[in-house]
């Protein structure tokens, strides 16, 4: 075991780069493996007008700040530009092309192989690939006979492909309202739900909403807390998205029932020609690479506490939303996340 690292970490987004300060700064030996030719994760796939929901401030991974106004919301290609900085700042050990294919214990630590056939091998594996590439599509009843277009938010980019067309977008969440209200400035559009949007104001009484949830310490609940508490409002509304339902550029109806070949059937059995459905209906863990290994339950979600894997020693995630509080699994919770798996990893490191 003596040649064998401390720590593989899978993934360079934000989650893997911060798992990377935490193990550097405990004095570890590890290497992060990373698929695609960047350590940007998977910000560049996102739509080309997103803007993160909390300023600047909010947005820095450990021992960096993100630059410029610390007011400002930064958009999609200046996150990408901070990631392959923040990488380069610090220098971290890093194989890019290396697309993790399996994850197999091995004696006292891991065997790691590559699927263009590298091995690697650790004391310790950190995933941290998240969920953002594993979007999720609900199967709905007769989405297989539906000739015209359905795609996931991941893959929308831009309103212009969508000109003049009947569009609806499913999901009740910042990034479905985000889009919508985008494309109803070229399209007829309306927002398909299960419960209706609840509108939290961005900036109330002058400070961003995350201002507030900071120095109030939600962030700093676990999800045994929150649960506890009232479900929070979950769009934050810097004034325009509410508008622009109020004015009636685009509506909001309850979420319909099937799919048809031409159209949707909404709950009043109305039947509805339709172009394009965009699911803005999430993501799921994207961690094939661990099945076999007992590390996942039967809908392939990761069986974890805070970070740690309750049945394969040696084995930990960061970037998994909800995954130890509000803010986990955005740039502003990855630095926390990752400093908590990784005491528990150097812990482990030490006694053995």
């Amino acid at each position: 075991m003596t040649n064998r690292l401390d720590a593989l970490v899978i993934g360079a987004g934000q989650a893997g780069l911060a798992a990377a300060y935490h193990l550097r700064g405990h004095g570890l030996r590890f290497q992060i493996l990373e698929a695609g030719p960047r350590p940007v994760g998977s910000w560049p796939q996102h739509y080309a007008s997103l803007k993160l929901f909390s300023p600047a401030r909010h947005a820095s991974l450990p021992g960096w700040p993100f630059p410029g106004n610390p007011e400002r919301y930064p958009t999609r290609d200046e996150v990408v530009a901070y990631l392959e900085a923040y990488a380069s700042h610090f220098g971290f050990p890093m194989e890019t092309g290396a697309e993790v294919a399996q994850v197999l214990p091995d004696g006292e630590g891991f065997r790691v192989l590559c699927a263009d056939g590298r091995t690697f091998r650790s004391r310790a594996v950190v995933a941290a690939t998240g969920t953002f590439r594993r979007p999720f599509v609900p199967e709905l009843p007769g989405r297989a006979f539906f000739k015209g277009r359905v795609l996931h938010s991941l893959a929308y980019q831009e309103p212009a492909p969508f000109a003049g067309q009947r569009v609806l977008v499913v999901g009740a969440g910042n990034s479905a309202v985000q889009i919508a209200v985008e494309l109803a400035g070229v399209a007829h559009v309306t927002l398909a739900t299960r419960t209706r949007v609840q509108f939290t104001p961005q900036r109330p009484l002058g400070r961003d909403i995350h201002d507030w949830l900071t120095w109030a310490r939600v962030d700093q609940l676990t999800l045994g807390h929150l649960r506890r508490l009232p479900s929070p409002r979950n769009v934050f509304d810097p004034g325009r998205y509410r508008a622009a339902f109020r004015e009636g550029r685009l509506d909001q109806r309850a979420m319909f029932t099937r799919l048809t070949a031409f159209g949707v059937v909404w709950p009043d059995g109305q039947e509805e020609r339709v172009d394009a459905v965009i699911f803005a209906t999430g993501y799921r863990a994207n961690l094939e690479f661990l099945r076999g290994t007992g590390a996942l339950d039967r809908q392939g979600e990761p069986v974890q506490r805070l970070g740690v894997s309750r049945t394969v020693p040696g084995l930990y995630y960061v970037g998994l939303s909800g995954q130890r509080a509000l803010s986990s699994a955005t740039l502003r919770g990855a630095g926390q996340d990752a400093a908590v798996v990784v005491r528990h990893l150097a812990r482990r490191r030490a006694v053995r």
